[in-house]
């Protein structure tokens, strides 16, 4: 799976990106950015500068980097989804699996 959230700092980013692998809960993770969002919040349209973090895992990985995402992120309710790797290099897929202990 490809998870991403996004943060209001590259440090920020970095920060999530480390800890979700060094738990083993990502095989690697890229911080890239910045980034223009555009969202409502609060009942108002905004726009901001974002660093976007993308985060390698298998599936049945998933729920345990959500709860950490959620409870390490600086934001009360950040954007966290995750989307199914559909194709991929049989090595990298492997690596990935064999990196969070799928």
């Amino acid at each position: 799976m490809q998870v991403t959230t996004a943060t209001d700092s590259r440090e920020a980013g970095v920060a999530l990106a480390e800890g979700a692998v060094a738990s083993r809960l990502a095989a690697g993770a890229q911080v890239v950015g910045p980034v223009i969002s555009v969202f409502w919040h609060e009942g108002k349209q905004g726009t901001g500068e974002e660093w976007q973090v993308l985060l390698f895992t298998a599936a049945a990985k998933y729920p345990e980097l959500e709860r950490h995402l959620l409870a390490a992120h600086p934001w009360s309710n950040p954007q966290v989804v995750g989307v199914p790797i559909v194709q991929g290099s049989i090595e990298y897929l492997a690596w990935l699996a064999r990196s969070v202990g799928a």
